[in-house]
C-alpha cells in the first residue's frame, strides 16, 4: 500500500494504520495514541457525525463542525474523522473575543461545537445567541482538568464517541470536496472562510516531497507540532507528520521551556516554528545548541524574519533550516529557501523567501497586471494545484483574488535572476505580528464606535519581539483634550471588550488630522514613513 493510493485526508489514517499500526502517531502530555487506535478512534468520530445526520442534526454532505480549543491529540481524531465522514472542519481561534468567535460560528454554520474543557465558558457565552450547534461536545484535554457542568446542551467527548462503532465507513470523498476551512482576517473588517480542499492538501504534500532531502522523511522521525492548529501553520505541519507516518508530539501551547523538555525526551527531529518563537528560544537563558542536538531541520515562516534573528537561530539549533513562504488561501508553503542558501558567512540569501516548490508558479506583475522583469517590484501572483477552493460565502470576495487561475497574493516583491523570491512590502495594510495576520479595518472599526474618536488609522511599526506591532493614530473628538494620560488607557479597555487581545494597539498617539489624498483615502505610507526609517523594507 504505497502513498500513491493516500487521495484524500481521510486516507491519511488508513494507510498508516496498516503500514506502522503499532507506532505511535501522537503524543500529547502522558498520552500516546498509536495509528491503529488513530484510525479507530476517527472512525468512530466518523460514525458519530454519520449516525447525528440520519437524526437531522447534521445534514450529509459537506457540512461544519467546529472546534474551540488549544492544541491536543484529540484534534487530530476530530479532524480525521470528519474527513472520513467528508465533514468540514472548521478551527476556531481560541484567542478570538466571544463575539468574534460566535461569528465564526455562525458564518460557518457549524452544526456541532467540540469545545475545550478551558473554554466551557465562553461556549456557553455564545451558546444562546446561536441557531447552531444544536450539541457542544467538551473535551477533557488535560489530566489535570474536568469537565465542569454548564447550562446548554452539551456531552463529554469519551462519552460520546464510544458509543459508535470503530468500522471504517468507508464514505466515498472527491477530490474538489472541502476538508478543511480556516478563518482569516479580511480588509472589510471580517473574517473570511478559507476552503481548503482533499486535492489540494494532497498537491501540497506531493510538491514538497519533490523540494529537496530536507523534504524527506525517516521511518523514525519524531516531529514537534507547537503551532496553533487554528492556522493553516499548526494543522498543515500536524498533518504532514501523519502523512508522512512520523510520531507527531502535540504541544498544547508553545514555550520555550516545554519546547527543550519535549526535544530532549522525545529526540524531536523535525519542527516548524513562527520568528517569534525563534525569538523566545533564542532569548531564553536555559537554550543551549545541546538541548537541540536531535533536530535535523527547522522550518520556518508565517511572517519575515529580521537576518539577525536568523543567524542567531541556526547558531542555537545548529541544525538544516528551511524558509517557507505561503498563505492560508494556498493551503500552506508556496516557496522554500532551502538549507544550502542558509549560511551564515553571507553567500547565501538569508532576505529572500525562496524559490516556488515543484508544481508552483510565481509571477511578479504591475499595476495593469503585466509581468515584469527581475529585481522589479509588483503584486507576487501565484498559480498552485493547492489553492483554495474560494472563500466561504463570499463570492465577490473570491474573484478579486482568484483570476485567470492564479491567487492574487496582495504582497509586494520581487524576483531576482534565478527565481528567488524578495518580500518587499505589503499591498494590504495587512499587519503579521507573532504569526498572526491582523488587519487595521477591523480594529480601526472597534475605535470609531467609541464617542471620544473622531478618526482613526492602525499601521503596523517595528517590533523586536513580534517583528510589527499594532499602533493606533487618532483623531478626537470635539472639545476633548490630548494630553488625558487616562484616554489611552481607556481606550485600550474599550478595544478589549470587542476585539482579540492580539490585536489590541500597544501603543496610541493623538494627532490634529489624518493625511488623505483628494479623494479622501487615508495615506497610510505617510503614517509608517517615520517609523521604518532605516529599515531595508517595509515589514520586519
Amino acid at each position: 500500500m504505497q502513498k500513491q493510493n493516500i487521495r484524500s485526508l481521510a486516507d491519511t489514517g488508513r494507510h498508516n494504520s496498516f503500514i506502522y499500526p503499532n507506532k505511535p502517531a501522537l503524543i500529547f502530555e502522558e498520552r500516546s495514541t498509536t495509528y491503529k487506535e488513530l484510525h479507530l478512534r476517527s472512525n468512530q468520530v466518523a460514525n458519530g457525525l454519520l449516525e447525528m445526520g440520519t437524526t437531522k442534526l447534521i445534514s450529509q454532505p459537506q457540512k461544519r463542525i467546529a472546534y474551540l480549543g488549544k492544541n491536543t491529540d484529540i484534534y487530530f481524531e476530530l479532524l480525521l474523522g470528519a474527513a472520513k465522514a467528508n465533514v468540514v472542519m472548521v478551527a476556531v481561534n481560541w484567542r478570538l473575543a466571544p463575539e468574534e468567535i460566535k461569528y465564526v460560528l455562525e458564518d460557518s454554520e457549524a452544526e456541532l461545537l467540540f469545545v475545550e474543557t478551558e473554554f466551557q465558558g465562553v461556549a456557553n457565552e455564545v451558546y444562546n445567541d446561536l441557531e447552531k450547534p444544536n450539541v457542544i461536545v467538551v473535551i477533557e484535554s488535560s489530566r489535570s482538568e474536568s469537565v465542569s457542568q454548564v447550562q446548554m446542551n452539551c456531552v463529554q467527548f469519551r462519552e460520546w464517541q464510544s458509543a459508535f462503532s470503530d468500522i471504517d465507513p468507508s464514505i466515498p470523498i472527491a477530490a474538489d470536496d472541502v476538508a478543511l476551512q480556516m478563518y482569516t482576517s479580511g480588509t472589510t473588517g471580517k473574517p473570511k472562510g478559507v476552503q481548503m480542499t482533499n486535492a489540494g492538501l494532497m498537491a501540497l504534500r506531493e510538491s514538497e516531497e519533490k523540494a529537496g532531502d530536507w523534504a524527506q522523511w525517516a521511518p523514525d522521525d519524531v516531529s514537534l507540532v507547537a503551532m496553533p492548529v487554528f492556522h493553516i501553520g499548526g494543522t498543515a505541519w500536524g498533518f504532514t507528520g501523519l502523512y508522512q507516518g512520523a510520531t507527531n508530539v502535540i504541544m498544547k501551547q508553545a514555550d520555550p521551556i516545554e519546547i527543550i523538555r519535549l526535544v530532549e525526551r522525545y529526540q524531536v527531529k523535525k519542527l516548524f516554528a513562527v520568528p517569534a518563537l525563534l525569538l523566545s528560544m533564542v532569548q531564553y537563558q536555559g537554550a543551549t545548541p545541546e538541548c537541540f542536538k536531535s533536530v535535523d531541520v527547522v522550518l520556518y515562516g508565517a511572517s519575515p524574519i529580521p537576518e539577525q534573528l536568523l543567524k542567531e537561530a541556526m547558531k542555537l539549533f545548529n541544525a538544516d533550516f528551511v524558509q517557507l513562504y505561503g498563505m492560508t488561501e494556498t493551503t500552506g508553503s508556496m516557496t522554500c529557501l532551502p538549507p544550502d542558501q542558509h549560511k551564515l558567512d553571507g553567500a547565501g540569501r538569508l532576505k529572500s523567501c525562496g524559490r516556488a516548490l515543484p508544481g508552483i508558479e510565481i509571477k511578479i506583475v504591475n499595476e495593469l497586471g503585466q509581468s515584469v522583469d527581475p529585481f522589479i517590484v509588483g503584486e507576487i501572483l501565484i498559480q498552485t494545484p493547492s489553492l483554495m477552493k474560494g472563500y466561504w460565502k463570499r463570492p465577490e470576495d473570491t474573484e478579486k483574488v482568484l483570476q485567470n487561475g492564479w491567487y492574487r497574493s496582495g504582497d509586494a516583491g520581487y524576483l531576482d535572476d534565478e527565481g528567488y523570491l524578495y518580500i518587499h512590502d505589503r499591498m494590504k495594510d495587512m499587519i503579521v505580528s507573532g504569526g498572526e495576520n491582523i488587519y487595521p479595518a477591523e480594529i480601526e472599526s472597534a475605535l470609531f464606535d467609541h464617542p471620544k474618536v473622531k478618526d482613526v488609522a492602525v499601521i503596523g511599526v517595528p517590533s523586536k519581539r513580534w517583528g510589527e506591532e499594532v499602533k493606533a493614530i487618532i483623531v478626537l473628538s470635539e472639545n476633548q483634550a490630548c494630553e488625558e494620560s487616562h484616554l489611552v488607557e481607556e481606550l485600550i479597555s474599550f478595544c478589549a471588550t470587542k476585539i482579540a487581545k492580539f490585536k489590541i494597539p500597544k501603543s496610541i498617539e493623538f494627532t490634529e488630522a489624518l493625511p488623505r489624498n483628494h479623494s479622501g483615502k487615508l495615506l497610510k505610507r505617510v503614517l509608517r514613513a517615520p517609523y521604518w526609517e532605516g529599515f531595508e523594507r517595509n515589514v520586519n
